[in-house]
């Protein structure tokens, strides 16, 4: 066994103990070829359980969203569409609250989450009708905050346009100006992709891209699976405030209105060739599945995340990333912790996915990476260096901050510092830059930003790649 593996394998279990994963299945491939694999835990927590294996199903959650790009750039290869085209060409029913904006949009604004839409709660109600019949559980480790009950059901995309369209809202500026985590964004892209191809959103990607790639272990729908594939068994967890316990809950989440924000299955195998495309431009093996500049179209960071970061089309690009581009794309839904990896520079690739939510995914992929190339797991990747923050200027970021897809945070001071509670934790803010912050998540520094408006006063933070509204300004504070 080489040292790094050793060494990342103790630090892995460390993670995954701590984050009370039930299993978890790792994969590295190096010039295509898979170097590493590791199955952590079972498939289930039963007397029966079978072992992990690179072809053991899990959910990706919104890995699937670099599918919905890929099956777009194809689209506009084969002369259907541009992404510079507008929006409302092709979904002429859509309607915001201002309609120069819609106008506006076109489909690089959505693929790149710049559309101007604030989180929505849209994504409730199309998982509503799977929700109810989990009866183990109807919520995840998200922190979302859901009253199920009232959200309105959401089966087609005609209902999820009629829906959007009477939504009272106000979007966060002209498309083009402001990134904001979208999964709307993203059903109106799979909304593009069957009114442009002929043919049903689901069976464009597994027509185009699952099977032109051999990805035989991977679809939307459980029963579409080949007869014999081994399936991970969900689990979530509790609430912090109910001790997080992970328990048992095997029902399958589903929004066909918004299958291509994130609802794909799949394994390592298959995620390690699809992973090919974006180190090769555009070859899984002998297949070419899209052009070298429709790779590098999806590649480009458009939008900025943080200071080292950018998002592409359905990607997150960072510069100097582990000794080269780090593109890669996680995704989080009940029962998946899931991401996927490349750096074209080395010729690695990889893919981490976990059958509970909440999962230490991402640092699990910078700690692989750093310790296949000789560094200490926990090395940081991005390194934010401290900025002189005036103690006065800490009541300006004082405040709640919510959004109606059901984030709510607050932002407090406590021992002549910012604190931020979220997901029934209190989390330390460290000042990196002018209206920009750190906060520890597991191993890992997870940037947010705050907004200014007209005036320069606080009205957004930027928490979770997606803009919340400052609602109040909570209690007075001072220091």
């Amino acid at each position: 066994m080489a040292v790094w593996v050793e060494s990342f394998e103790e630090y892995a279990q460390k993670l995954l103990s701590q984050a009370k994963i039930t299993g978890a299945a790792v994969g590295l491939a190096k010039q295509g070829q898979m170097d590493y694999f590791r199955g952590f835990g079972l498939a289930d927590d039963t007397e029966d359980a079978l072992e992990l294996t690179p072809d053991t199903v899990f959910g990706i959650g919104s890995v699937t969203k670099s599918f919905t790009c890929v099956a777009i750039m194809q689209l506009q290869e084969q002369g259907k569409l541009h992404v510079h085209d507008p929006v409302r060409k092709y979904i002429p029913e859509l309607s915001t609250p201002n309609e120069d904006y819609t106008r506006a949009m076109t489909i690089h604004h959505l693929m790149t989450h710049t559309a101007g839409f604030p989180p929505l709660d849209s994504l409730v109600g199309a998982m509503k009708n799977s929700m109810l019949e989990d009866t183990a559980n109807r919520t995840f480790s998200s922190g979302l905050q859901w009253d199920l009950d009232k959200a309105e059901a959401i089966e087609t995309y005609d209902e999820l346009l009629a829906y959007m369209a009477k939504l009272e809202y106000e979007l966060l500026g002209a498309p083009g100006e402001h990134f904001s985590y979208s999964n709307d964004s993203y059903a109106l892209l799979g909304i593009i992709v069957g009114r442009v191809s002929g043919i049903a959103y689901e069976q464009f990607v597994r027509e185009y891209i699952l099977e032109p790639a051999g990805m035989t272990n991977s679809a939307f729908l459980i029963e579409e699976l080949p007869a014999d594939a081994q399936v991970a068994t969900l689990f979530t967890r509790k609430s912090p405030e109910e001790g997080g316990a992970v328990f048992r809950s095997p029902a399958w989440w589903d929004a066909p209105a918004m299958r291509s924000g994130g609802f794909l299955k799949s394994t390592i195998r298959d995620l390690l060739r699809y992973t090919e495309l974006f180190r090769t431009g555009g070859l899984v093996g002998d297949k070419r599945l899209l052009s070298a500049d429709s790779v590098k179209d999806m590649t480009t960071p458009y939008a900025p995340l943080t200071p080292f970061q950018g998002y592409g089309y359905g990607l997150m690009i960072g510069k100097d990333g582990h000794g080269g581009t780090l593109i890669e794309h996680g995704g989080a839904i009940k029962g998946v912790s899931a991401q996927i990896f490349t750096i074209p520079e080395s010729d690695t690739t990889g893919a981490i996915l976990m059958n509970v939510d909440g999962g230490p995914a991402t640092d699990l992929m910078h700690g692989l990476l750093n310790e296949y190339r000789g560094q200490p797991a926990a090395t940081p990747p991005f390194p934010y260096a401290d900025y002189e923050l005036p103690v006065e200027r800490l009541a300006t970021y004082v405040g709640e901050y919510r959004s109606s897809e059901g984030a709510n945070v607050t932002v407090e001071i406590e021992e002549n510092g910012l604190v931020l509670k979220a997901m029934g934790g209190k989390l330390p803010l460290r000042a990196v830059g002018e209206d920009g912050f750190v906060f520890k998540r597991g191993e890992t520094d997870s940037y947010i930003r705050f907004f200014r408006d007209e005036a320069g006063e606080i009205s957004r933070m930027g928490f979770g790649f997606r803009q919340l509204p400052k609602v109040s300004v909570g209690k007075e504070q001072t220091v």
